[in-house]
């Protein structure tokens, strides 16, 4: 199987590295400035008793041609629509593999690619950039999730998890991918809602007298939401997200919050905005999850002046 993944930051990067240490046939499309970086330093991955360095075939994307069996799109939700003029040289073959955070993204590309060709992947890392390049896992947290949208790709996408088995990161098939995607989104919500609202890690926020009940507020109102869209989460997976989410003493924090702090773009309309618009849309109160929204709208690069 050849794969073209696009990007190599946490999600692109990470995975990407790993596959490519098992043997599998991995290229990069990446900008200039990054390839270049990477060309001349290799992509290195930190991570707690595993840190490496590879070198992998990077292109830009005048470079592609249709030559991939599987295009993994590892972007920041707020860059797909750039992002995918990128791979326009190789698209015209291939699955899609989505690793993005929401969902909105599934309707773009069902759009763009047609649903039979767009599979459902669902990327659990914490991880960051360091000044150097260098991909950081923060916790002990990396497994990919895939599966098929469209019986035509079920085989493809059983093959994408079978390389990943040869790999060292935690790997699985699911027949219901749409339904982890939407686990996934309920969490994240209440990581990025809580963490950013509270501006703190889920040990500090738990500390507090109020805050773990809080944390389980926002978590029942993202269950509320997607349950009224026809995805209810069991009760084992919400077990184990407030067991994460409420862990005391936990470092755990959201990608959101470092990004607010380093005066970054963040993903708040994607996972937050989108999770309200979801609950107004089927009358399910969400004062806490608007509330996470607000502060974000607030504090974003874009808002205000800078948003038109």
């Amino acid at each position: 199987m050849k794969i073209l993944v696009l990007g190599a930051g946490g999600v692109g990067g990470y995975f990407g590295a790993k596959l490519m240490r098992a043997g599998a046939d991995v290229t990069f499309v990446l900008r200039d400035k990054r390839r270049r970086l990477i060309q001349e330093h290799g992509l290195s991955i930190e991570a707690p008793n595993d840190s490496f360095t590879v070198f992998p075939r990077c292109v830009t994307s005048e470079e592609l041609a249709p030559d991939y069996d599987l295009i993994m799109l590892a972007p920041k939700s707020y860059d797909l629509a750039d992002a995918l003029s990128s791979i326009d040289g190789a698209s015209s073959k291939g699955a899609i593999l989505p690793f993005l955070n929401g969902l909105n993204h599934i309707a773009l590309l069902d759009q763009r690619f047609g649903r039979r060709r767009v599979l459902g992947g669902v990327a659990h890392i914490a991880a960051t950039l360091t000044a150097t390049g260098a991909v950081r896992r923060l916790t002990a947290l990396h497994s990919l999730t895939a599966g098929h949208r469209h019986a035509d790709h079920e085989s493809i996408a059983r093959e994408f998890i079978a390389q990943c088995a040869d790999a060292d990161f935690d790997s699985y098939y699911s027949d219901d991918i749409e339904q982890v995607l939407w686990d996934k989104w309920v969490f994240l919500a209440t990581l990025a809602g809580m963490t950013t609202l509270f501006q703190g890690t889920v040990g500090e926020i738990v500390a507090t007298p109020y805050g773990a009940a809080l944390a389980c507020k926002i978590h029942d109102e993202c269950c509320a939401i997607a349950d009224r869209c026809g995805y209810p989460v069991n009760q084992s997976s919400r077990d184990k997200a407030l067991a994460m989410l409420t862990e005391p003493g936990s470092t755990f924090t959201s990608s959101m919050l470092r990004d607010m702090k380093a005066g970054q773009r963040t993903e708040h309309e994607h996972i937050l905005g989108e999770m309200v618009r979801r609950g107004i849309e089927h009358h399910v109160a969400c004062d806490l999850i608007a509330m996470a929204y607000t502060r974000m709208a607030v504090s974003s690069p874009t808002s205000g002046q800078d948003a038109a």
